[in-house]
Order: C-alpha cells, then structure tokens, then sequence
C-alpha cells in the first residue's frame, strides 16, 4: 500500500486553513523546490511532486471536502457512498481514514459477514454472496517536462500509457504545475467498471530570456546611450517574433513599458494572450576616441554653463 501523504504537513498550514493561507504556502514551497533551482536533486524533485499533489487537493473545495472526511481512502469517497446508500445506513464510519466500528458492522447490508466488493478490497472484510458490483479503475498520475517554448504553441506528443501509444494534443498558454485529465487511461475497471483516468501535470522550465507571469512576459532590452538621449527606434525579441519599438527621447535607464497582446497565448482561448513588459537597460558606450571623449567633454561643459 502507498504510504499515505498528509496533505496539510506537506504544504506546512492547518486544516483550517483558507483558501489564500494554501495559495501563500503551496507558492512559497513551489519555489523553493522547484527542479529548475535544484537539479539532480531526487528529494527535492519528489518534494515538489507531492506539493503539486496536496496544492491540486486543497484548492480543490469537493476533493478538499472528502479528504477531510475520509483521509487517504478520500478518492474512494463516491464509491464508499453509492455502496452505503444501496446497502442501507449502518453504525460505522470513517474518521480521519480510518475505519471506525468494523466489528460491529455485520448487519450492514442484511446477513451477517456479507460485504460489498468495494468493503472487501479496501478494508479485508469477508463477503458472501454471488452478487458482484463494478468499480471504477485506479487512476494514474504523470508527469510531462516541457520548456517554455514549447508551452507557447498548440503542439502534439506522443505518449506511452500501458504500453500503448496515445497522441494528444496540448494547448498554447499550459502553465508549471498544472493538471490536465485523460479520461479512461489509468488501470482498468473492476467487475467490468470503467477504466480510471490519467492525470498529468506540467513540470515547465524557463528556457528563454523572458520570465513568466501568468500570461505576462518580462524581458530587459539593452538600449544604446545615443537612442536614450535622442529617442528613435529599436528591435525587440518577443516569443513570437521580432517587433520594432519607438523609444522616447531622454529615456531614462530602467524604464519599463508595456506592449500589450505580445505576452503568452491565454489557455484555450484562442487569439487572446497576455503583455510583455520591456525594461531598458541603457549601455554606456566603451572604447570612444578622443574625438568622440571630447564631444561628450563639450556636452559636459555646456550643462555647465
């Protein structure tokens, strides 16, 4: 059996934690063990899993509802409701993932020692009887690596799911650490029930000189002295191509614009996507001859005069 994972520990808050307090915390320990900042760490990378884990749980207010209530068993919970429902209310129940009143749970369902399926694959009890019920499959969790380059564009991939090898297709704007499902992909059904699902998540590196805000780019653009003073135009890099920018005269150094649509492609909203924001950084000419040492000395003087 797994080692069960306890979501709150892991992300470092209290079950009474709001939904800003697991924001704050899963972003802080994102960070901090994000495979980008520690390469070849094992630990650190299987830390990071289990924090996507427990974040995509939490800030989940349904899933957060049934792991509360049923702790480890929680992906279980609707199987564990449909059964008592058909089988009648009987005096047990979970508490915090653990099965509380098993002994006294004989009448659940009529006859003594009679349990469904679901009761005796998760907790060992005896069944008797010919009736058999269905239960979904288990699910499977991936993960995919990609840079941000390729997050940028619609694209395809190729992968292998129990040896079997499925194209999907992955839309512009993915961000790291998000979660898509492939219904009917994990283990298959028991007693003819449906196959689970597979769930993958995004691990994306920052490849390129821009950074990643959303759907938001930044980037720093060098800027020649002359065309600081003077103002005029310049080329720029954005993950979509080259664009011209105007430049203000006296533009001082530091200076932040906006370009607006030139960011990431929004996810799965086609045509729409976020700003890129250009800070200059103005570079001081080097190796000037003496002419030109003494134009900048003429220039000095008449700020002088």
């Amino acid at each position: 059996m797994a080692e069960f994972i306890d979501y709150y520990k892991i992300l470092g808050i209290a079950k009474t934690a709001t939904e800003d307090e697991i924001k704050k915390a899963y972003r802080k320990l994102a960070r901090k063990y994000h495979p980008d900042l520690n390469p070849n760490n094992a630990e650190a990378k299987k830390t990071f899993q289990q924090i996507n884990e427990a974040n995509e749980v939490l800030s989940d207010p349904e899933k957060r509802k049934r792991y509360d209530q049923y702790g480890e068993n929680w992906k279980h919970a609707e199987q564990f409701e449909q059964a008592r429902q058909q089988q009648g209310q009987g005096s047990a129940g979970f508490s915090g993932g653990q099965w509380q009143g098993y002994e006294g749970f004989s009448n659940f369902g009529g006859e003594e020692g009679q349990f469904s399926d679901f009761f005796e694959q998760m907790f060992g009890g005896r069944r008797s009887g010919r009736q058999t019920r269905a239960y979904k499959g288990e699910d499977f969790n991936a993960e995919l690596q990609m840079n941000l380059a390729d997050a940028y564009n619609t694209h395809q991939q190729i992968l292998t799911i129990n040896g079997k090898k499925v194209r999907i297709t992955i839309p512009a704007g993915v961000d790291d650490g998000q979660v898509i499902k492939l219904k009917g992909y994990g283990n298959p059904g028991i007693n003819g029930g449906p196959a689970g699902d597979l769930y993958i998540r995004f691990v994306i590196s920052t490849n390129t000189a821009f950074k990643r805000l959303g759907n938001d780019l930044y980037s720093t653009v060098k800027l020649p002295l002359y065309t600081a003073v003077l103002g005029g135009e310049i080329t720029v890099e954005t993950m979509g191509g080259k664009i011209k920018l105007k430049v203000a005269p006296e533009t001082q150094n530091g200076t932040k614009i906006r370009v607006k649509g030139k960011g990431f492609p929004v996810y799965k909203k086609e045509g729409s996507f976020g700003d890129l924001y250009v800070t200059y950084n103005i570079q001081i000419p080097t190796g000037l001859t003496e002419k030109e040492k003494e134009l900048f000395h003429q220039l000095a003087n008449l700020k002088k005069s």
